[in-house]
């Protein structure tokens, strides 16, 4: 997800958010990243939903205008 900046934020702000303490999950993101695991997958997953849900919302308020 390295090309996508904005897309990679937003996936670390939820993992930081779902994920907040080691308690939760064994490794910070840069690391979780690296390798791929279940936590990084389901903060980018949740990211991605996300995007889709607010292009959604954008188009429904360009067509109030």
């Amino acid at each position: 997800m390295q090309h996508d900046v904005r897309l990679r934020a937003v996936a670390r702000a939820i993992y930081d958010s779902v994920y907040p303490s080691e308690d939760w999950s064994p490794v910070p993101f840069v690391e979780a990243e690296r390798l791929g695991t279940i936590h990084y997958r389901q903060a980018v997953d949740a990211a991605q939903r996300a995007r889709g849900l607010l292009a959604d919302v954008m188009a429904a308020q360009l067509e109030l205008i």
